[in-house]
């Protein structure tokens, strides 16, 4: 499992309720039920992804983030998970608002385009990076919104969101050392946990 995914299963209450925005094949929620005994729901829009997650025994309705969250009423679950998937969504502010709303926290993902590596790749082969973290061409990539930390944080002041905690990752035991000091120029993914 990915080392966000990792991060955010200490972050859960054992028996909590949660939502899982983007849960894809459901492995998140899979393991969150078995680990810490959670009532997980999951929303995903890709058919397959679908499949896979009601084959693991995951309650998962198909639907579209993008077009709001209304069929779920205020703080109907304890947490409202977006891991590495806001940055694919056309409005991400509305979505953390709805996540908020529906959620008595949030917990998002997201890469870091801000990192060295992103940089010196743009700056020195003049086209958008391509790597392990971010495999994608510009044309074919999934990533709608390039977001650094230091956009996400101005999004939440912005939006008067609390930060109740953060955690950096980095690439490694010196890197996860700087992600931690200079996060905006040394973090690979990003993990928030917030309220309103």
């Amino acid at each position: 499992m990915r080392q966000d995914l990792t991060q955010i299963l200490s972050w859960i209450k054992s028996g909590s309720r949660v939502l899982d925005l983007g849960c894809g094949d459901g492995e998140f929620l899979d393991e969150l039920e078995k680990k810490s005994a959670i009532q997980g729901v999951g929303i995903e829009i890709n058919q397959e992804d679908i499949l896979l997650a009601i084959r693991r025994g995951i309650s998962v309705i198909q639907q579209d983030v993008d077009e709001g969250l209304s069929n779920f009423p205020d703080l109907s679950f304890d947490t409202v998970v977006m891991a590495h998937a806001i940055q694919v969504v056309h409005f991400p502010d509305k979505v953390l608002m709805e996540m908020l709303r529906i959620g008595k926290e949030g917990i998002v993902t997201f890469p870091n385009f801000g990192h060295w590596r992103c940089r010196i790749y743009l700056a020195f082969r003049g086209g958008m990076p391509v790597s392990r973290f971010l495999p994608y061409d510009w044309y074919n990539t999934p990533n709608i919104h390039f977001c650094t930390v230091k956009d996400f944080e101005k999004l939440c002041a912005a939006r008067h969101i609390t930060i109740k905690s953060k955690s950096m990752i980095g690439g490694g035991k010196l890197s996860s050392f700087f992600s931690a000091i200079w996060p905006n120029l040394f973090a690979i993914t990003a993990i928030y946990r917030l309220s309103a």
